[in-house]
């Protein structure tokens, strides 16, 4: 009786009532609330207003003329997506070019930026290595310069008559016309054993209206040009990140594995990569997400061309509605644009996800070294 005295409410127990107001508490989250509005209202106004007044625009008609939330404009519902798919034409043809264009380009990029920027921050981390913060600088510079600078700059070097084929002139290797040649790399060495015309088995139809010879011709010199400017701009950006990632890796770990007998090689994948396999995760993220939006390198250095082999989705996007006037269409390649990032991301979490939900093991490297090493 005396406990459930005590444990009674205090209006039970004849005592006064409580008294219930907000408290601190509840000043705080108004104080917060306060505080975010500013940058609420701001990025409403200027990111998600746009892009629903954008979706709008996907399923009209509307060609730039006046307003397009206006009954004049034509609504013509899903037919702007559709088109990109199932209808054949001419629509259908660039888009799934800018598909297949994006698609080497990103198979090409993200692994290959990735590994440098591993390479770079590994060589900068180096407790042996002098005028690291000269190597740090001279890394990272390339990404803080002007996108479009760079790209005038690489026009020059990959001219018909520029240094890079100067340079493969040397060695007796006859440069390609980097800006005139719509051939893919995979077309080119066929071309070398003698295969000039594609296979019959291959000229039918393929998936999307594109043959498979054409899903098969692998990028061309003029894609390899801007794949080599991108790797070498980005991947200053991406050191930063795993040079930072490896100076939060615990010494004391790492001269664990010493004392246990791994090798460098060992100590690299099974102690340092696991550590930094969140930064991991990121770099290829945000390299993923900024390869499929490539624009600018494209826009100064070739335009699409030759023969659409540089067309991306993003430059397709951008066409179709300030030059071709046909805003609707240009807002849907962009919302599929924008599916195709979110669904490639949410699958590399996927696979990136850590499965081992035991921690990591002590000692596992010792497996792997043999006795008395």
């Amino acid at each position: 009786m005396a406990t459930e005295a005590l444990t009674a409410p205090a209006t039970a127990r004849g005592g006064p009532p409580r008294r219930r107001g907000r408290g601190i508490r509840g000043n705080e989250n108004v104080a917060g609330w306060l505080f975010v509005a500013p940058v609420i209202v701001i990025l409403g106004l200027f990111l998600l207003l746009p892009i629903l007044m954008a979706a709008w625009v996907s399923l009209t008609d509307w060609n730039g003329q006046g307003s397009p939330f206006t009954a004049k404009v034509p609504l013509v519902g899903a037919d702007n997506y559709t088109r990109l798919f199932t209808e054949d034409g001419l629509a259908r043809r660039d888009f799934m070019t800018s598909i297949r264009n994006n698609i080497y380009y990103v198979a090409l990029v993200v692994p290959t930026q990735t590994v440098l920027a591993l390479a770079l921050a590994l060589v900068v981390n180096n407790r042996m290595l002098k005028g690291k913060g000269f190597f740090r600088t001279a890394f990272y510079f390339p990404s803080v310069t002007s996108s479009v600078a760079i790209s005038v700059v690489f026009l020059f070097l990959f001219a018909n008559s520029g240094a890079v084929n100067a340079l493969l002139s040397i060695f007796g290797i006859r440069g390609p016309q980097w800006f005139a040649d719509s051939r893919g790399v995979l077309h080119l060495l066929l071309g070398t054993v003698g295969v000039d015309s594609p296979p019959a088995a291959l000229t039918g139809g393929g998936p999307f209206g594109l043959s498979w010879w054409d899903w098969l011709s692998g990028p061309s010199v003029a894609m390899i040009s801007i794949i080599s400017l991108v790797v070498w701009t980005t991947s200053g950006t991406f050191m930063l990140m795993f040079l930072a990632a490896l100076q939060n890796v615990p010494e004391a770990l790492d001269e664990a594995s010493i004392l246990d007998g791994a090798s460098r090689w060992q100590r690299f994948r099974y102690v340092t990569l696991p550590m930094i396999k969140p930064t991991t995760f990121l770099v290829l993220t945000l390299g993923l997400i900024g390869s499929w939006q490539v624009f600018d390198q494209v826009y100064v250095m070739s335009q699409g061309e030759p023969a659409k082999t540089t067309l991306t989705p993003a430059y397709l996007s951008y066409r179709t509605a300030f030059r071709d006037f046909d805003y609707g269409s240009g807002a849907a390649i962009s919302f599929v644009l924008f599916l195709i990032i979110i669904v490639l991301t949410l699958v590399q979490r996927r696979v990136m996800a850590d499965r081992d939900t035991d921690g990591p093991r002590r000692g596992w490297w010792r497996r792997r070294v043999p006795e008395g090493s």
